[in-house]
């Protein structure tokens, strides 16, 4: 089962500003790859999915100004968005009683103020660091102690003047019979 261990970092941490502009980074990429999704899908009623944006952006300095896993992963998380808005409208079409209004596009997030989620897949965490339980996340001065084994990623939550940093982890489920009874006991 995958579990999370939570670090808030607020204004006065450290980390903080460096995290802001990572985040401000990432909203640029996000609202980068949307403006051209929105303009196909506009124009040429043509929607372009993952494959096709990181390709088109791969070579651009909002892309390049992070690491390419978190690159990915912005527009990863873009192409989420766009697929549950097409499933949404289509499904609005044959079941339009179940909405409140038709389904809308993709919005843009703020240019000054908007900032968008970071994942940092373990590819972009330092093995090295980890093996002395500090997550270490690419291409930053942010380290993290932690006593957990088996991180699959660590996603950075902009929130009201704070961040959430979120260190997911795999954990082996343990399965208890609680109706079995001990031989002791009959």
């Amino acid at each position: 089962m995958k579990l999370v261990e939570k670090h808030t970092i607020s204004e006065n941490h450290s980390f903080y500003k460096e995290i802001d502009n990572l985040s401000f980074l990432s909203k640029n990429l996000y609202n980068q790859a949307n403006y051209r999704v929105r303009q196909s899908f506009i124009n040429e009623r043509e929607y372009l999915n993952y494959n096709i944006i990181e390709k088109q952006l791969q070579n651009q300095t909002d892309y390049k100004a992070l690491p390419a896993k978190v690159s990915q992963q912005i527009l990863i998380q873009l192409d989420k968005n766009w697929k549950s808005f097409l499933a949404s409208i289509k499904d609005y079409s044959d079941h339009s009683e179940k909405y409140s209004g038709r389904p809308k596009i993709p919005k843009y997030k703020k240019k000054l103020t908007g900032r968008n989620i970071l994942i940092y897949t373990i590819q972009a965490i330092s093995k090295k660091e980890l093996k002395n339980g500090i997550v270490k996340l690419s291409g930053t001065n942010i380290k993290i102690k932690t006593d957990k084994n088996n991180i699959q990623q660590v996603r950075i939550i902009p929130g009201n003047r704070e961040y959430i940093i979120e260190i997911v982890y795999e954990k082996e489920e343990i399965i208890l019979n609680l109706n079995e009874r001990h031989s002791s006991e009959t």
